[in-house]
Protein backbone atom coordinates (compact mmCIF):
# COMPACT_ATOMS: atom_id res chain seq x y z
CA UNK A 1 0.00 0.00 0.00
CA UNK A 2 1.30 3.38 -0.91
CA UNK A 3 1.51 6.18 1.75
CA UNK A 4 0.23 9.88 1.37
CA UNK A 5 1.76 12.59 2.53
CA UNK A 6 1.53 13.29 6.53
CA UNK A 7 2.71 16.98 6.49
CA UNK A 8 1.15 18.70 3.87
CA UNK A 9 0.70 22.27 3.74
CA UNK A 10 -3.04 23.78 4.29
CA UNK A 11 -5.05 23.09 1.31
CA UNK A 12 -5.29 27.17 0.24
CA UNK A 13 -5.56 30.49 1.04
CA UNK A 14 -9.23 30.84 1.75
CA UNK A 15 -10.67 34.07 1.54
CA UNK A 16 -13.98 35.75 2.84
CA UNK A 17 -15.65 38.78 2.31
CA UNK A 18 -16.40 41.94 3.10
CA UNK A 19 -13.12 42.39 4.91
CA UNK A 20 -10.47 44.00 3.79
CA UNK A 21 -9.38 41.74 0.80
CA UNK A 22 -5.62 42.16 1.72
CA UNK A 23 -5.99 40.76 5.33
CA UNK A 24 -8.63 37.72 4.29
CA UNK A 25 -5.82 36.36 1.62
CA UNK A 26 -3.42 35.62 4.89
CA UNK A 27 -6.34 33.67 6.45
CA UNK A 28 -5.36 29.49 6.20
CA UNK A 29 -7.01 26.75 7.24
CA UNK A 30 -6.25 22.93 7.17
CA UNK A 31 -8.76 20.42 6.76
CA UNK A 32 -8.91 18.12 9.76
CA UNK A 33 -12.42 16.02 10.91
CA UNK A 34 -13.61 13.27 11.56
CA UNK A 35 -14.74 10.58 8.92
CA UNK A 36 -17.18 9.09 10.74
CA UNK A 37 -20.96 10.14 9.82
CA UNK A 38 -23.84 8.76 11.22
CA UNK A 39 -26.66 6.68 9.28
CA UNK A 40 -28.97 9.47 9.25
CA UNK A 41 -26.28 11.63 8.10
CA UNK A 42 -25.49 9.33 4.96
CA UNK A 43 -28.95 8.99 3.56
CA UNK A 44 -29.54 12.85 3.89
CA UNK A 45 -26.07 13.43 1.84
CA UNK A 46 -27.71 11.09 -0.91
CA UNK A 47 -31.00 12.83 -1.14
CA UNK A 48 -28.95 16.10 -1.63
CA UNK A 49 -27.04 14.83 -4.38
CA UNK A 50 -30.12 12.57 -5.48
CA UNK A 51 -31.82 15.77 -5.89
CA UNK A 52 -29.54 17.53 -7.82
CA UNK A 53 -30.54 19.28 -11.24
CA UNK A 54 -27.99 20.84 -13.48
CA UNK A 55 -28.64 24.24 -13.85
CA UNK A 56 -28.19 24.73 -17.38
CA UNK A 57 -29.32 27.30 -19.21
CA UNK A 58 -27.45 27.48 -22.67
CA UNK A 59 -29.07 31.03 -23.93
CA UNK A 60 -27.03 34.13 -22.51
CA UNK A 61 -28.64 37.36 -23.29
CA UNK A 62 -26.12 39.36 -26.02
CA UNK A 63 -25.96 43.48 -26.59
CA UNK A 64 -27.07 43.22 -29.82
CA UNK A 65 -30.18 41.24 -28.70
CA UNK A 66 -28.83 38.42 -30.33
CA UNK A 67 -28.29 35.08 -28.35
CA UNK A 68 -25.49 32.73 -28.08
CA UNK A 69 -26.13 29.54 -29.87
CA UNK A 70 -27.45 26.72 -27.99
CA UNK A 71 -24.83 23.54 -27.13
CA UNK A 72 -27.70 21.52 -28.77
CA UNK A 73 -26.08 22.69 -32.28
CA UNK A 74 -22.66 21.17 -31.07
CA UNK A 75 -21.62 17.96 -33.02
CA UNK A 76 -19.59 15.53 -30.73
CA UNK A 77 -16.91 13.46 -31.23
CA UNK A 78 -15.96 10.41 -29.40
CA UNK A 79 -12.48 8.86 -29.94
CA UNK A 80 -13.53 4.78 -30.60
CA UNK A 81 -11.44 2.55 -28.88
CA UNK A 82 -12.94 -0.39 -31.83
CA UNK A 83 -12.07 2.04 -35.03
CA UNK A 84 -9.13 3.59 -33.09
CA UNK A 85 -9.99 6.93 -34.25
CA UNK A 86 -12.28 9.69 -33.68
CA UNK A 87 -15.90 9.69 -35.03
CA UNK A 88 -18.51 11.83 -34.99
CA UNK A 89 -21.13 10.40 -32.18
CA UNK A 90 -25.08 9.34 -33.78
CA UNK A 91 -27.21 7.47 -31.64
CA UNK A 92 -28.56 4.72 -33.33
CA UNK A 93 -32.10 6.41 -32.23
CA UNK A 94 -32.32 9.88 -32.29
CA UNK A 95 -32.70 11.86 -29.37
CA UNK A 96 -32.18 8.58 -27.13
CA UNK A 97 -28.70 7.31 -26.11
CA UNK A 98 -27.87 3.76 -24.40
CA UNK A 99 -24.86 3.60 -22.24
CA UNK A 100 -23.41 1.35 -20.34
CA UNK A 101 -20.19 1.47 -17.94
CA UNK A 102 -18.81 -1.31 -16.01
CA UNK A 103 -19.12 -1.17 -12.27
CA UNK A 104 -17.01 -2.05 -9.42
CA UNK A 105 -16.68 -5.28 -7.95
CA UNK A 106 -17.54 -4.55 -4.36
CA UNK A 107 -15.44 -6.37 -2.19
CA UNK A 108 -13.32 -3.30 -0.79
CA UNK A 109 -13.33 0.72 -0.79
CA UNK A 110 -12.51 2.08 -4.08
CA UNK A 111 -9.43 3.75 -5.19
CA UNK A 112 -9.01 6.87 -7.28
CA UNK A 113 -8.42 4.69 -10.04
CA UNK A 114 -12.10 3.84 -10.28
CA UNK A 115 -12.94 7.35 -9.03
CA UNK A 116 -11.25 8.51 -12.21
CA UNK A 117 -13.63 6.03 -14.18
CA UNK A 118 -16.97 6.95 -13.01
CA UNK A 119 -15.80 10.58 -12.99
CA UNK A 120 -15.10 10.39 -16.50
CA UNK A 121 -18.28 9.11 -18.00
CA UNK A 122 -20.11 11.16 -15.38
CA UNK A 123 -19.35 14.09 -17.29
CA UNK A 124 -20.14 11.88 -20.41
CA UNK A 125 -23.50 11.55 -19.09
CA UNK A 126 -23.93 15.19 -17.96
CA UNK A 127 -22.99 16.32 -21.27
CA UNK A 128 -25.05 14.28 -23.56
CA UNK A 129 -27.68 14.90 -20.95
CA UNK A 130 -26.63 19.23 -22.04
CA UNK A 131 -27.17 18.48 -25.51
CA UNK A 132 -30.42 17.39 -25.12
CA UNK A 133 -29.96 13.52 -25.46
CA UNK A 134 -32.43 11.35 -23.44
CA UNK A 135 -29.82 9.26 -21.81
CA UNK A 136 -30.50 5.66 -20.23
CA UNK A 137 -27.33 4.67 -18.48
CA UNK A 138 -26.48 1.69 -16.74
CA UNK A 139 -23.66 1.18 -14.64
CA UNK A 140 -23.65 -2.87 -12.80
CA UNK A 141 -22.24 -3.93 -9.43
CA UNK A 142 -20.89 -7.22 -9.58
CA UNK A 143 -21.79 -8.61 -6.65
CA UNK A 144 -20.27 -12.52 -7.43
CA UNK A 145 -17.00 -13.28 -7.87
CA UNK A 146 -14.05 -14.70 -6.59
CA UNK A 147 -12.46 -11.96 -4.90
CA UNK A 148 -15.52 -11.27 -2.92
CA UNK A 149 -15.25 -14.56 -2.33
CA UNK A 150 -12.01 -14.72 -0.59
CA UNK A 151 -12.47 -11.46 1.32
CA UNK A 152 -15.03 -12.72 2.58
CA UNK A 153 -13.83 -15.79 3.85
CA UNK A 154 -11.08 -13.98 5.24
CA UNK A 155 -13.17 -11.97 7.29
CA UNK A 156 -15.64 -14.78 8.38
CA UNK A 157 -18.60 -13.02 6.12
CA UNK A 158 -21.32 -13.85 3.58
CA UNK A 159 -20.34 -13.17 0.07
CA UNK A 160 -23.73 -11.20 -0.92
CA UNK A 161 -23.85 -9.25 2.77
CA UNK A 162 -19.86 -8.62 2.23
CA UNK A 163 -20.21 -6.91 -1.61
CA UNK A 164 -24.11 -5.00 -0.70
CA UNK A 165 -22.11 -3.31 2.18
CA UNK A 166 -19.21 -2.15 -0.15
CA UNK A 167 -21.56 -1.60 -2.75
CA UNK A 168 -23.43 1.20 -0.13
CA UNK A 169 -19.81 2.29 0.56
CA UNK A 170 -19.15 2.87 -3.37
CA UNK A 171 -22.23 4.92 -3.14
CA UNK A 172 -21.25 7.42 -0.54
CA UNK A 173 -17.94 7.50 -2.82
CA UNK A 174 -20.14 8.92 -5.72
CA UNK A 175 -21.67 10.97 -3.34
CA UNK A 176 -18.65 12.79 -2.68
CA UNK A 177 -17.41 13.51 -5.89
CA UNK A 178 -20.61 14.77 -7.40
CA UNK A 179 -21.11 11.31 -9.49
CA UNK A 180 -25.04 11.60 -10.65
CA UNK A 181 -27.05 8.45 -10.48
CA UNK A 182 -27.30 6.12 -13.00
CA UNK A 183 -30.47 5.72 -14.63
CA UNK A 184 -29.92 1.59 -13.47
CA UNK A 185 -27.09 -0.52 -11.29
CA UNK A 186 -27.87 -4.15 -12.09
CA UNK A 187 -26.05 -6.58 -9.61
CA UNK A 188 -25.02 -9.96 -10.69
CA UNK A 189 -26.74 -11.54 -7.99
CA UNK A 190 -30.22 -10.10 -9.04
CA UNK A 191 -29.64 -11.14 -12.47
CA UNK A 192 -29.41 -15.03 -12.43
CA UNK A 193 -32.27 -15.77 -15.04
CA UNK A 194 -31.00 -13.47 -17.70
CA UNK A 195 -27.37 -14.76 -17.45
CA UNK A 196 -28.36 -18.34 -17.70
CA UNK A 197 -30.75 -17.90 -20.38
CA UNK A 198 -27.38 -15.91 -22.42
CA UNK A 199 -25.36 -18.73 -21.90
CA UNK A 200 -27.79 -20.94 -22.68
CA UNK A 201 -28.26 -19.08 -26.22
CA UNK A 202 -24.76 -19.54 -26.71
CA UNK A 203 -24.54 -23.00 -26.47
CA UNK A 204 -27.39 -23.57 -28.89
CA UNK A 205 -25.52 -21.69 -30.93
CA UNK A 206 -22.83 -24.01 -30.38
CA UNK A 207 -20.37 -21.50 -29.47
CA UNK A 208 -19.67 -22.62 -26.14
CA UNK A 209 -18.90 -26.28 -24.19
CA UNK A 210 -19.94 -28.14 -21.29
CA UNK A 211 -17.24 -29.57 -18.91
CA UNK A 212 -18.10 -31.60 -15.19
CA UNK A 213 -20.71 -28.67 -14.96
CA UNK A 214 -18.67 -25.90 -15.68
CA UNK A 215 -19.56 -23.93 -19.14
CA UNK A 216 -16.68 -22.32 -21.47
CA UNK A 217 -17.10 -20.13 -24.43
CA UNK A 218 -15.15 -21.41 -27.20
CA UNK A 219 -13.09 -18.32 -29.09
CA UNK A 220 -12.66 -20.70 -31.98
CA UNK A 221 -15.72 -20.48 -33.21
CA UNK A 222 -15.99 -15.96 -32.97
CA UNK A 223 -13.12 -15.41 -35.97
CA UNK A 224 -13.65 -11.56 -34.97
CA UNK A 225 -12.08 -12.68 -31.54
CA UNK A 226 -9.73 -9.66 -30.53
CA UNK A 227 -10.81 -7.06 -32.84
CA UNK A 228 -11.30 -4.40 -30.00
CA UNK A 229 -8.00 -4.84 -28.36
CA UNK A 230 -5.91 -6.10 -31.36
CA UNK A 231 -4.22 -9.28 -30.05
CA UNK A 232 -4.21 -12.17 -31.66
CA UNK A 233 -5.30 -15.47 -30.32
CA UNK A 234 -1.91 -16.87 -29.98
CA UNK A 235 -0.56 -14.06 -28.64
CA UNK A 236 -3.30 -15.35 -25.12
CA UNK A 237 -0.64 -17.81 -23.27
CA UNK A 238 -2.25 -20.25 -20.47
CA UNK A 239 -1.70 -18.32 -17.69
CA UNK A 240 -1.41 -14.39 -18.52
CA UNK A 241 -4.88 -12.89 -17.21
CA UNK A 242 -6.77 -16.66 -18.65
CA UNK A 243 -7.29 -19.05 -16.20
CA UNK A 244 -5.76 -22.26 -16.48
CA UNK A 245 -7.41 -25.28 -16.98
CA UNK A 246 -5.89 -28.62 -19.20
CA UNK A 247 -9.79 -29.56 -19.65
CA UNK A 248 -10.25 -26.44 -22.20
CA UNK A 249 -9.91 -26.80 -26.31
CA UNK A 250 -8.09 -23.68 -26.05
CA UNK A 251 -6.31 -22.33 -23.41
CA UNK A 252 -7.78 -18.71 -24.26
CA UNK A 253 -11.33 -20.04 -23.57
CA UNK A 254 -12.96 -18.36 -20.32
CA UNK A 255 -16.06 -19.45 -18.17
CA UNK A 256 -19.52 -18.75 -18.71
CA UNK A 257 -20.33 -21.05 -15.80
CA UNK A 258 -18.20 -22.03 -12.74
CA UNK A 259 -19.77 -25.08 -11.18
CA UNK A 260 -20.25 -25.07 -7.26
CA UNK A 261 -17.44 -25.11 -4.65
CA UNK A 262 -17.87 -26.19 -1.38
CA UNK A 263 -17.99 -22.87 0.90
CA UNK A 264 -19.30 -20.73 -2.46
CA UNK A 265 -22.71 -19.28 -3.03
CA UNK A 266 -24.39 -21.02 -5.80
CA UNK A 267 -27.22 -20.83 -7.69
CA UNK A 268 -29.61 -23.62 -9.52
CA UNK A 269 -28.89 -23.62 -13.53
CA UNK A 270 -29.08 -26.79 -16.21
CA UNK A 271 -25.83 -27.83 -16.08
CA UNK A 272 -25.64 -27.97 -11.72
CA UNK A 273 -25.27 -25.77 -9.17
CA UNK A 274 -23.02 -22.94 -9.79
CA UNK A 275 -22.31 -19.28 -10.55
CA UNK A 276 -21.30 -16.92 -13.76
CA UNK A 277 -18.20 -16.55 -14.72
CA UNK A 278 -17.46 -12.23 -14.76
CA UNK A 279 -17.63 -11.62 -18.31
CA UNK A 280 -21.00 -13.09 -19.25
CA UNK A 281 -22.81 -10.65 -16.50
CA UNK A 282 -22.12 -7.56 -18.38
CA UNK A 283 -23.23 -8.88 -21.43
CA UNK A 284 -26.34 -10.12 -19.79
CA UNK A 285 -27.23 -7.04 -18.01
CA UNK A 286 -26.41 -4.53 -20.75
CA UNK A 287 -28.73 -6.56 -22.98
CA UNK A 288 -31.70 -6.98 -20.38
CA UNK A 289 -31.79 -2.61 -19.74
CA UNK A 290 -30.19 -1.65 -23.26
CA UNK A 291 -30.96 -4.66 -25.67
CA UNK A 292 -28.21 -5.98 -27.89
CA UNK A 293 -27.94 -3.15 -29.53
CA UNK A 294 -27.10 0.27 -28.06
CA UNK A 295 -24.81 3.38 -28.06
CA UNK A 296 -22.37 3.48 -25.91
CA UNK A 297 -20.14 0.79 -23.57
CA UNK A 298 -17.38 2.28 -21.47
CA UNK A 299 -14.50 1.62 -18.64
CA UNK A 300 -10.62 1.86 -17.75
CA UNK A 301 -8.50 0.79 -20.01
CA UNK A 302 -7.96 -2.41 -18.45
CA UNK A 303 -11.18 -3.73 -19.45
CA UNK A 304 -10.18 -3.64 -23.44
CA UNK A 305 -8.69 -7.03 -22.55
CA UNK A 306 -9.59 -9.80 -21.71
CA UNK A 307 -13.44 -8.89 -20.45
CA UNK A 308 -14.32 -6.15 -22.74
CA UNK A 309 -13.21 -8.07 -26.05
CA UNK A 310 -15.01 -11.36 -23.79
CA UNK A 311 -18.07 -9.23 -23.62
CA UNK A 312 -18.33 -9.15 -28.10
CA UNK A 313 -17.72 -12.38 -28.08
CA UNK A 314 -20.43 -13.81 -26.24
CA UNK A 315 -22.82 -11.09 -27.08
CA UNK A 316 -22.58 -11.63 -30.34
CA UNK A 317 -22.35 -15.49 -29.92
CA UNK A 318 -25.74 -15.08 -28.06
CA UNK A 319 -27.35 -12.63 -30.79
CA UNK A 320 -25.79 -12.21 -34.42
CA UNK A 321 -27.43 -8.90 -34.26
CA UNK A 322 -25.09 -7.41 -31.06
CA UNK A 323 -23.58 -4.18 -31.89
CA UNK A 324 -22.10 -1.68 -29.84
CA UNK A 325 -21.37 1.59 -32.07
CA UNK A 326 -19.14 3.26 -29.53
CA UNK A 327 -16.39 1.56 -27.11
CA UNK A 328 -14.86 4.25 -24.48
CA UNK A 329 -11.95 3.48 -22.49
CA UNK A 330 -10.01 6.15 -19.81
CA UNK A 331 -6.71 6.19 -19.06
CA UNK A 332 -5.08 4.72 -16.16
CA UNK A 333 -4.25 6.76 -12.52
CA UNK A 334 -0.06 5.91 -11.99
CA UNK A 335 1.93 6.18 -9.07
CA UNK A 336 5.48 6.96 -10.23
CA UNK A 337 4.35 5.82 -13.51
CA UNK A 338 2.92 2.49 -12.50
CA UNK A 339 -0.89 1.76 -12.97
CA UNK A 340 -2.77 2.26 -9.66
CA UNK A 341 -4.48 -0.87 -8.75
CA UNK A 342 -5.35 -3.21 -5.76
CA UNK A 343 -3.24 -5.88 -7.10
CA UNK A 344 -0.08 -3.89 -7.01
CA UNK A 345 -0.79 -2.47 -3.59
CA UNK A 346 -0.03 0.74 -4.95
CA UNK A 347 -3.38 2.44 -4.46
CA UNK A 348 -4.93 5.06 -2.52
CA UNK A 349 -8.59 4.57 -1.64
CA UNK A 350 -11.17 8.11 -2.45
CA UNK A 351 -11.71 8.06 1.72
CA UNK A 352 -7.91 8.53 2.10
CA UNK A 353 -7.63 11.23 -0.59
CA UNK A 354 -10.67 13.27 0.56
CA UNK A 355 -9.56 12.82 4.07
CA UNK A 356 -6.73 15.41 3.27
CA UNK A 357 -8.02 17.42 0.00
CA UNK A 358 -11.87 18.96 -0.88
CA UNK A 359 -13.64 15.71 -3.03
CA UNK A 360 -14.36 18.49 -5.56
CA UNK A 361 -10.58 19.23 -6.03
CA UNK A 362 -10.07 15.69 -6.60
CA UNK A 363 -12.46 16.14 -8.84
CA UNK A 364 -10.67 19.02 -10.61
CA UNK A 365 -7.53 17.05 -10.57
CA UNK A 366 -8.77 14.19 -12.39
CA UNK A 367 -10.23 16.44 -14.89
CA UNK A 368 -7.64 18.39 -15.38
CA UNK A 369 -6.21 15.63 -17.77
CA UNK A 370 -7.89 14.45 -20.80
CA UNK A 371 -9.74 11.58 -20.03
CA UNK A 372 -8.25 9.08 -22.36
CA UNK A 373 -4.13 10.07 -21.25
CA UNK A 374 -2.40 8.63 -17.94
CA UNK A 375 -2.51 10.76 -14.66
CA UNK A 376 -0.28 11.04 -12.34
CA UNK A 377 -1.12 10.91 -8.82
CA UNK A 378 0.60 13.58 -7.10
CA UNK A 379 0.28 15.80 -3.60
CA UNK A 380 1.33 18.73 -5.59
CA UNK A 381 -1.37 18.94 -8.41
CA UNK A 382 -3.89 17.57 -5.49
CA UNK A 383 -2.87 20.74 -3.35
CA UNK A 384 -2.96 23.21 -6.64
CA UNK A 385 -6.48 21.93 -7.29
CA UNK A 386 -7.67 22.58 -3.89
CA UNK A 387 -6.53 25.57 -4.16
CA UNK A 388 -8.13 26.77 -7.10
CA UNK A 389 -11.34 25.16 -6.27
CA UNK A 390 -12.27 27.70 -3.52
CA UNK A 391 -10.64 30.49 -6.11
CA UNK A 392 -13.43 29.62 -7.95
CA UNK A 393 -16.09 28.72 -5.83
CA UNK A 394 -15.01 32.61 -3.55
CA UNK A 395 -15.01 34.45 -6.95
CA UNK A 396 -18.63 33.03 -7.61
CA UNK A 397 -19.89 33.81 -3.97
CA UNK A 398 -18.34 37.62 -4.02
CA UNK A 399 -20.29 37.79 -7.27
CA UNK A 400 -23.36 36.82 -5.89
CA UNK A 401 -22.91 39.24 -2.74
CA UNK A 402 -22.52 42.13 -4.91
CA UNK A 403 -25.43 41.30 -7.48
CA UNK A 404 -27.65 40.57 -4.44
CA UNK A 405 -27.05 44.49 -3.00
CA UNK A 406 -28.73 45.80 -6.24
CA UNK A 407 -31.75 45.42 -7.08
CA UNK A 408 -31.68 45.81 -11.02
CA UNK A 409 -34.23 45.18 -13.44
CA UNK A 410 -31.64 43.17 -16.27
CA UNK A 411 -32.90 44.03 -20.07
CA UNK A 412 -32.51 41.67 -23.03
CA UNK A 413 -29.79 44.16 -24.22
CA UNK A 414 -27.93 44.74 -21.02
CA UNK A 415 -24.97 43.07 -21.70
CA UNK A 416 -22.06 45.42 -22.85
CA UNK A 417 -20.45 44.28 -25.93
CA UNK A 418 -17.01 43.97 -24.41
CA UNK A 419 -18.48 42.01 -21.81
CA UNK A 420 -20.47 40.10 -24.53
CA UNK A 421 -17.25 39.30 -26.50
CA UNK A 422 -15.63 37.60 -23.59
CA UNK A 423 -18.16 35.49 -23.07
CA UNK A 424 -19.17 34.37 -26.72
CA UNK A 425 -15.42 33.46 -26.37
CA UNK A 426 -16.08 31.66 -23.68
CA UNK A 427 -18.87 30.32 -25.16
CA UNK A 428 -17.09 29.19 -28.24
CA UNK A 429 -14.25 27.16 -26.27
CA UNK A 430 -16.55 25.74 -24.00
CA UNK A 431 -17.82 24.10 -27.44
CA UNK A 432 -15.15 23.13 -28.76
CA UNK A 433 -13.19 21.71 -26.20
CA UNK A 434 -16.47 19.39 -25.08
CA UNK A 435 -17.28 18.39 -28.71
CA UNK A 436 -13.88 16.88 -29.20
CA UNK A 437 -13.59 14.12 -27.19
CA UNK A 438 -14.63 15.83 -23.92
CA UNK A 439 -11.32 18.10 -23.26
CA UNK A 440 -12.40 18.93 -20.30
CA UNK A 441 -8.62 20.67 -19.44
CA UNK A 442 -8.96 23.28 -22.36
CA UNK A 443 -12.65 24.07 -20.39
CA UNK A 444 -10.80 24.54 -17.04
CA UNK A 445 -8.49 26.40 -18.29
CA UNK A 446 -10.99 29.08 -20.52
CA UNK A 447 -12.51 29.60 -17.21
CA UNK A 448 -9.94 31.85 -16.07
CA UNK A 449 -10.35 34.35 -18.56
CA UNK A 450 -14.25 35.35 -16.90
CA UNK A 451 -13.27 34.66 -13.73
CA UNK A 452 -10.58 37.19 -13.93
CA UNK A 453 -13.15 39.71 -15.48
CA UNK A 454 -15.19 38.70 -12.31
CA UNK A 455 -12.56 39.95 -9.89
CA UNK A 456 -12.01 42.90 -11.42
CA UNK A 457 -15.30 44.13 -11.61
CA UNK A 458 -15.71 43.22 -8.28
CA UNK A 459 -12.20 44.35 -7.06
CA UNK A 460 -10.60 47.09 -8.78
CA UNK A 461 -11.27 50.62 -9.00
CA UNK A 462 -11.56 50.64 -12.52
CA UNK A 463 -13.82 47.33 -12.67
CA UNK A 464 -16.22 48.86 -10.35
CA UNK A 465 -16.92 51.93 -12.87
CA UNK A 466 -17.59 49.42 -15.52
CA UNK A 467 -20.65 50.52 -17.56
CA UNK A 468 -23.23 47.92 -16.31
CA UNK A 469 -21.41 46.23 -13.71
CA UNK A 470 -23.95 44.02 -12.41
CA UNK A 471 -25.81 43.38 -15.73
CA UNK A 472 -22.22 41.88 -16.61
CA UNK A 473 -21.57 40.19 -13.19
CA UNK A 474 -24.38 38.35 -13.91
CA UNK A 475 -24.18 36.94 -17.73
CA UNK A 476 -20.75 36.15 -16.64
CA UNK A 477 -21.46 34.48 -13.23
CA UNK A 478 -24.34 32.33 -15.48
CA UNK A 479 -22.21 31.26 -17.95
CA UNK A 480 -19.11 29.93 -15.46
CA UNK A 481 -21.98 28.09 -13.24
CA UNK A 482 -23.41 26.07 -16.60
CA UNK A 483 -19.76 25.18 -17.40
CA UNK A 484 -19.42 24.22 -13.97
CA UNK A 485 -22.60 22.16 -13.62
CA UNK A 486 -21.53 20.04 -16.78
CA UNK A 487 -18.11 19.48 -15.45
CA UNK A 488 -19.82 18.33 -12.29
CA UNK A 489 -18.18 21.09 -10.33
CA UNK A 490 -21.34 22.45 -8.69
CA UNK A 491 -22.29 21.88 -5.54
CA UNK A 492 -25.96 20.50 -4.56
CA UNK A 493 -27.39 24.31 -4.68
CA UNK A 494 -25.45 27.29 -4.93
CA UNK A 495 -27.29 28.78 -2.01
CA UNK A 496 -26.18 26.17 0.71
CA UNK A 497 -22.51 26.21 -0.57
CA UNK A 498 -22.26 29.75 0.30
CA UNK A 499 -23.15 28.99 3.89
CA UNK A 500 -19.60 27.95 4.07
CA UNK A 501 -18.38 31.81 3.96
CA UNK A 502 -20.05 32.71 7.41
CA UNK A 503 -17.35 31.10 9.29
CA UNK A 504 -13.65 29.63 9.15
CA UNK A 505 -14.79 26.34 7.95
CA UNK A 506 -14.13 24.69 4.10
CA UNK A 507 -16.96 23.77 2.12
CA UNK A 508 -16.16 20.11 2.79
CA UNK A 509 -16.54 20.90 6.42
CA UNK A 510 -19.53 22.80 5.83
CA UNK A 511 -21.19 19.96 4.19
CA UNK A 512 -20.49 16.79 6.35
CA UNK A 513 -21.50 19.27 9.34
CA UNK A 514 -24.85 20.03 7.57
CA UNK A 515 -25.89 16.81 6.22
Amino acid sequence: MGSLLKCYKPLTSFRFSPPPHSLLRSIQFRTHFSRTFSVSRKRTLCRLVSSYRPLINDKVNAGDGAVTPSLSSAELWLYNTMSRKKELFKPKVDGKVGMYVCGVTAYDLSHIGHARVYVTFDVLYRYLRHLGFEVCYVRNFTDVDDKIIARANELGEDPISLSRRYCEEFHHDMVYLHCLHPSVEPRVSDHMPQIIEMIKQILDNECAYRIDGDVYFSVDKFPEYGQLSGRKLEDNRAGERVAVDSRKKNPADFALWKSAKEGEPFWESPWGPGRPGWHIECSAMSAAYLGHSFDIHGGGMDLVFPHHENEIAQSCAACRDSSISYWIHNGFVTVDSEKMSKSLGNFFTIRQVIDLYHPLALRLFLLGTHYRSPINYSNVQLESASERIFYIYQTLHDCETVISQHDVAFEKDSVPPDILDGINRFHSVFVASMSDDLHTPVLLAALSDPLKIINDMIHTRKGKKQAKRIESLAALEKIVKNALCVLGLMPTTYSEVNLMFTGPATLWQYLCTTV
